[in-house]
């Protein structure tokens, strides 16, 4: 392939102008090259224009400033640029190669080709070396060694580059072996760094697990052993199969174009698949709308599927290297391990190469010898290839056949090995093939904010959170999770739960009712007991009860806890789905799981257990709650040395609602900052540093004034706080003035709590000025607002409940958070005369779920339709002239 030299020529060079002339050219190019881009063709040809162009540009620049050195150095690519893979925006390194270190005579010559080429725009990585200076970098670091795998000569000396390239694969630079294990931790830390898993919401197509930096990572290990070129000769060397090395190309180019349609997009170097660019990709790739599965999932659907392949190739390409290259001189050492497999060096293979023909339970009957066999490190790389070979063969007779339902009932039961198990089925088809309905949800991207993984993916990490708990070494992570585990009495209950609790993602409808059938037809068609069946359709149903009443109810209020028992209705059904939950939240997105969820659902269990052991028909009486909240404070602050006169005092015109908000403890805290001080010198604000719910309490004790609330969250919105929870207390001093007791319980935007003692007096300081003017001074808000927030737009809805003891009105919003979203709400309700008590704030990813009690300024709950019509049209309108601003 060639281009107009005509064009990029000498006296072109030697212009005044050359460099925005060639900039000129250099573009239109691109521009060429990129309408020529087509999503469903192979874009390999369009890698090598662009290289061969950029060869071209750089021969003429380097000839113009080196003069008659350019024929004793050597201009050198690597990298991809050394494989002709130059995308649209790729980075493009080069070596120049001396002779010797001594460049005096001719070091401004090179300045002026560097710095010439990054005035027209393409920015070279560039290393300036000798061939021993090469060799040096390259026998200390595999990277360098890496680069120089992929190089070739772009011009200059011919006979100086073939002495690098005879020095550099000189086995004594680095061994096969070495560079295989070099290569090896440098993909065990890259797939570490994206938590094992390729199946993110926003992967890294180049970086990420089964993306394309594991197809090179196949390509340097088998070149720099083979000293070949091409992975054409895979095939040769009897590695892959025709059939296989087109499919690893099909999915190769595949991510090609994926990558050449990113860096056209964003007109930069971008490698990851951000949610800004998801919609548009689909789109362009062809996908439309059909079937109720909008076209973003169907794309991401057929990446996640791609880089699958992708990972199960590397797999087995890198197992083969290590045992044809690296472990000849090692004896073979072969033993059986049951009647149909045996172990080849700690590697599980069929003993015959019909064997899943002839006995096709052996699919699944492999899993379970593996796990009852932990010396076995893995399946065979010619095994992994006979798996998914007879794959066809798990039909319907298969799946309805006894003996496979009870060794898939078997897998579950082991008591070791589960989660790696069912990933190694997962990757290899096996579990989709007999579970048809988990093959729906197999690279089932969830389009939220709230799941970063794919359905699958999700999946088996609830399974790994839920197996961990009952590992000894895990037992630090979740005590008391651990301590409850012991109980469960069948922890396959917890696992089957697990398996199916998002089956049926993707299907239309409720996913927990369409999963609890699914669920249902399993657990008959493999026999299991009816009480167990009952339980795992139970939790698979009702699997976001505990997490929704912990996060958005009042978990203090008994009506709550009681009504919340009734659904649960027993202990051993309340330990199952209090360890379902943790397990799901933390298998969802780790940043969503923290101390203050953890500590909701902790004090939510306590009471519901305390509950049921009174019996469900007995539960206790607020008056009882009372008197013991009371209680309790009062012993703790007598013990402190604060009088019963002083207490009481300080308690006489406290509703009852106090003590039933607030747990002994804070109770106690808030009456010393009370006691002491005067109303003179309110508004006082403190900030107690993670409680006992593992946030921060914020206490507001002030003159109530209309804003008060509003101007709290707004102060604290503008310091980068999440406010969880917020509960307002109005005391009245006489017939005209009344006080409030405000508390927030907030976290960093982090999730972490405030460990820094000037963030502290600065939280309290800001907000105490703000009350005491009744004003938010204006500042920089450091709320971050998520990026990814933008691309999830949430309808914003409003709906009205009940509340259990017809106290307040509870109004539940929906909508997408954001900056100064409680601020506004709270304005709102100033505006429509409504009086806030309580505030449950649930965030989840970008999603803002929260809770709010009201009454009129009579203290009485909202019945009136109008004025509850008036309510929702007021928030609904005030949240739609916010989004669009």
């Amino acid at each position: 392939m060639s281009i107009n030299t005509n064009l990029i020529s000498k006296n072109l060079l030697s212009q005044d102008n050359s460099f925005s002339l060639l900039k000129e050219i250099i573009h239109n190019k691109n521009e060429e090259i990129t309408k020529k881009f087509n999503p469903q063709q192979a874009v390999d040809s369009l890698l090598l224009e662009k290289s061969v162009f950029i060869d071209e540009i750089l021969i003429n620049c380097w000839h113009h400033f080196l003069k008659e050195q350019a024929q004793h150095l050597c201009l050198i690519a690597t990298g991809g640029y050394g494989r002709n893979e130059l995308f649209p925006n790729s980075d493009m390194d080069i070596l120049i190669l001396l002779k010797d270190s001594d460049i005096q005579d001719f070091q401004n010559d090179l300045s002026d080709f560097s710095n010439y080429l990054w005035d027209i725009g393409l920015k070279p990585g560039q290393s300036v070396r000798t061939i021993a200076e090469c060799l040096q970098q390259a026998s200390e670091d595999q990277t360098i060694m890496t680069n120089l795998l992929e190089f070739r000569l772009i011009t200059g000396s011919p006979v100086l580059f073939s002495d690098l390239n005879k020095q550099i694969n000189r086995k004594e630079l680095w061994s096969s072996k070495d560079f295989f294990s070099a290569k090896m931790q440098e993909q065990e830390a890259r797939y570490a760094k994206y938590h094992d898993t390729a199946y993110n919401l926003e992967p890294n197509i180049k970086e990420g697990p089964g993306g394309l930096r594991d197809l090179q990572n196949i390509a340097w290990v088998f070149k720099h052993h083979y000293k070949t070129s091409s992975l054409n000769e895979l095939i040769e060397y009897d590695l892959l199969s025709e059939a296989e090395f087109n499919e690893l190309k099909a999915a190769r180019n595949i991510l090609w174009a994926i990558r050449f349609a990113l860096h056209t997009l964003t007109h930069r170097c971008e490698d990851r698949l951000l949610f800004n660019h998801q919609r548009d990709m689909a789109q362009q790739f062809g996908f439309t709308n059909e079937n109720n599965e909008p076209d973003v999932e169907q794309f991401m659907q057929h990446y996640f599927k791609t880089v699958m392949e992708l990972e199960r190739m590397n797999e087995m390409l890198l197992q083969l290297f290590k045992e044809n290259f690296f472990d000849t001189s090692l004896v073979k050492q072969l033993y059986p391990v049951s009647k149909y497999f045996v172990s080849v060096n700690k590697y599980i293979e069929v003993k015959e190469l019909d064997t899943f023909e002839k006995y096709p339970l052996a699919l699944l009957e492999i899993f379970l010898v593996l796990q009852l066999n932990p010396s076995l490190v893995g399946v065979r790389a010619s095994t992994i290839r006979l798996i998914r070979k007879n794959l066809y063969l798990i039909d319907d007779s298969f799946r309805n056949d006894s003996k496979a339902n009870k060794l898939f009932i078997a897998i579950f039961k082991s008591p070791r090995g589960l989660t790696h198990q069912l990933r190694q089925m997962n990757r290899y088809g096996v579990l989709a093939a007999y579970l048809p309905s988990f093959a729906n949800i197999v690279a089932r991207m969830q389009y939220d904010l709230f799941h970063i993984y794919t359905v699958d993916a999700h999946t088996l990490f609830v399974l790994r959170n839920l197996r961990r708990l009952s590992i000894e070494k895990h037992q630090d992570e979740l005590p008391f999770c651990n301590s409850i585990f012991l109980r469960i009495r069948k922890p396959e209950i917890l696992y089957f739960a697990a398996l199916f609790h998002d089956i049926a993602k993707g299907l239309g409808g409720d996913h927990s009712i369409l999963g609890e059938e699914i669920a249902r037809n399993f657990c008959k068609q493999h026999g299991l007991p009816k009480s167990d069946s009952k339980l795992i359709t139970w939790i698979v149903c009702n699997h976001l009860i505990m997490s929704t009443t912990a996060q958005k109810k009042d978990i203090n209020n008994p009506d709550v806890v009681h009504k919340f028992a009734l659904q649960v209705g027993n202990i051993e059904y309340l330990n199952h789905l209090y360890l379902f939950t943790v397990a799901d939240i933390r298998g969802t997105n780790p940043s969503l799981w923290n101390s203050w969820k953890d500590s909701l659902l902790l004090e939510l269990y306590r009471h519901t257990r305390s509950a049921l052991h009174r019996g469900l028909k007995n539960p206790i009486a607020r008056s009882k709650r009372l008197y013991e909240n009371k209680q309790e404070a009062k012993d703790g602050l007598i013990g402190l040395g604060i009088s019963e006169a002083t207490i009481n005092n300080t308690w006489k015109r406290i509703s009852d609602d106090y003590f039933l908000c607030y747990s002994a403890d804070e109770i106690a805290w808030h009456t010393i900052a009370i006691a002491s001080t005067p109303k003179s010198e309110l508004p006082l604000v403190l900030l107690r540093p993670q409680n006992q719910r593992g946030s921060v309490e914020v206490f507001v004790y002030a003159n109530n004034e209309n804003n008060i609330f509003s101007i709290s969250v707004n102060t604290l919105d503008q310091l980068g706080l999440t406010v969880l929870d917020a509960r307002i207390i109005t005391i009245p001093l006489s017939e005209t003035e009344q006080c409030v007791l405000n508390s927030f319980q907030v976290l960093e935007q982090t999730g972490e709590s405030i460990n820094n003692l000037d963030r502290e007096i600065r939280i309290c300081k800001t907000l105490q000025l703000n009350l005491l003017n009744l004003k938010v001074n204006e500042q920089p808000n450091i709320h971050r607002e998520s990026r990814q927030a933008k691309h999830f737009p949430i309808a914003s809805k409003v709906y009205f409940h009940k509340d259990p003891l017809s106290k307040y009105t509870m109004i539940e919003l929906i909508t997408t958070d954001h900056a100064g979203l409680l601020a506004i709400i709270g304005q709102v309700f100033n505006d429509l005369e409504l009086v806030l008590h309580n505030a449950k704030i649930a965030t989840i990813g970008s999603r803002a779920e929260d809770m709010f009690y009201v009454t009129d300024t009579q203290l009485r709950p909202i019945s009136d339709e109008n004025v509850l019509e008036t309510i929702q049209t007021q928030l609904l309108l005030t949240l739609q002239n916010k989004e669009n601003k």
